[in-house]
């Protein structure tokens, strides 16, 4: 059912026949949408999907025609545009007497066979609409990773490894933490957010864009093993599509997340927040300039400056600048603004995206820009979201001596508008409760011209740290 309207969700126009009547421009951004619905194709990187679009072919049959025989040469891969085919074994096998089976629209074939010939026979069951992905270009279906077609994860930033996913099987991911990301004893929140968001956004097409996720976090994640991530498609509307991500280790789940995305489209607009009156991060110091100057600060104890000095830093892949001195710690509430470090592909997914092209055809796709493409970082702040969230919660409650420990319970996000994650946000994050051994924390992200562009809530467990012997088990 539809959400807005309460009716079953529409699909594509006859896209066979529509392509007929556009341009090429037009009809590009027809193939391109539709292709980005095909379950197979959606883990691809977005320029691998827009190759794929310019190099099909359209191919027509009619009802009782072969589109594959047994024992012909493979073409290539081959797409229900529309209408039905059938699958069925030839005669003389063993398999001969199973059920056929049927072929609908984003079905494919002749992908994935180790035969350069057809194993079975495909035969149209109406009139019938296919791309065919030649053979030849067979290398498009092959990238170096769910988000680059041409670089491997080690060419690009720290933050892009971390969020990068090994593809197992449509909709099955495998994860990694590396060995200079953030973790703090176990997997850190924001690791698994970013990667079941990135998860959840390879099985989605291109038009509809993150607006929501809810995440529960439920056992504390190892550092050294790696988590799988099953996506589940719980919807695909018009509108709006939910996704469930799982993420597993040793066959436990250990996270879950409840994803939204939705087409753009224009509404009402209003904004009531504003941005507090800070200083702009040009003016502030980095976290590594903080420590550089109290490892040289005459004022803190020599011990102390000894000590922390031979602590090994790895720098964050969010750099972040601070507003508030150490005088304000004990307040519940931490403003700093944040960036993501070094270079990012120009994935759409990685950037949470966009692609705004159009020339839209028909009623199907409204409006037009000309093929401009905005890249969105909702993968990259998903990820930063997490970082000294839950601990403002016990800053009224901090103390000399006094050792604590925290693990986030559940997290929810929303987008309210674009967000570049290579330009400076403003995180302001209050707490307005703590009860019960939990902390409660709320955030809003500001980009620089003062637009509320993220909200968010979290509730954490915070304890007194235990006695050495009394370590918590990690399930809560």
């Amino acid at each position: 059912m539809d959400r807005e309207e309460g009716k079953p969700a529409q699909s594509l126009p006859n896209l066979g026949a529509t392509l007929a009547n556009l341009g090429d421009d037009c009809a590009w951004c027809a193939v391109t949408e539709f292709l980005g619905q095909v379950p197979l194709l959606q883990c691809l990187p977005g320029s691998s999907i827009r190759r794929i679009a310019e190099a099909v072919q359209v191919k027509h049959y009619e009802s009782g025609d072969y589109v594959a025989r047994e024992g012909e040469p493979v073409d290539g891969l081959c797409i229900i545009l529309d209408g039905q085919a059938e699958v069925s074994a030839p005669a003389n096998t063993e398999e001969a007497n199973r059920p056929d089976y049927v072929l609908n629209k984003y079905d494919y074939f002749g992908y994935g066979t180790n035969s350069s010939v057809h194993q079975v026979n495909v035969t149209a069951l109406t009139k019938l609409t296919c791309f065919v992905l030649p053979s030849q270009y067979g290398h498009l279906l092959q990238t170096k990773t769910i988000w680059n077609a041409e670089e491997t994860p080690e060419n690009h930033s720290l933050l892009e490894q971390i969020l990068h996913l090994e593809k197992l099987e449509v909709d099955i991911f495998r994860g990694f933490t590396l060995p200079g990301a953030p973790t703090f004893r176990q997997v850190f929140g924001g690791q698994l957010i970013g990667q079941a968001l990135a998860a959840a956004s390879k099985t989605v097409d291109c038009l509809k864009l993150v607006h929501s996720l809810h995440a529960i976090f439920l056992i504390a994640g190892d550092n050294n093993m790696p988590i799988i991530y099953q996506v589940n498609r719980e919807r695909d509307g018009t509108s709006f599509a939910t996704r469930k991500v799982e993420a597993k280790q040793k066959g436990l789940v250990i996270f879950t997340l409840i994803v939204s995305f939705q087409k753009e489209e224009l509404g009402f607009e209003h904004q009531a927040a504003i941005m507090p009156a800070v200083p702009p991060p040009e003016q502030l110091l980095n976290m590594e300039e903080i420590r550089e100057r109290r490892l040289t600060d005459p004022r803190f104890p020599m011990q102390y400056r000894n000590s922390a000095a031979k602590k090994k830093f790895v720098p964050w892949p969010i750099e972040m600048r601070f507003c508030q001195d150490s005088g304000s710690q004990h307040k519940p509430s931490l403003y700093y603004w944040f960036r993501a470090r070094g270079k990012l592909s120009d994935d759409p997914a990685l950037h949470r995206f966009a692609i705004y092209h159009c020339r839209f055809f028909m009623s199907y796709i409204v409006g037009y820009a000309d093929e401009v493409i905005l890249w969105y970082y909702r993968c990259v702040v998903a990820y930063a979201s997490d970082l000294l969230y839950s601990g403002v919660s016990l800053n009224p409650h901090r103390e000399r001596g006094l050792k604590t420990y925290s693990l986030s319970l559940d997290h929810s996000m929303w987008f309210h508008k674009p967000v570049k994650a290579d330009d400076w946000l403003l995180y302001v994050i209050d707490s307005p409760s703590a009860h019960g051994g939990r902390g409660f924390v709320t955030g809003r992200m500001f980009n620089r011209q003062g637009e509320l562009v993220v909200s968010l809530t979290q509730e954490a467990l915070i304890r007194r740290a235990k006695t050495p012997g009394q370590t918590p088990r990690p399930k809560l």
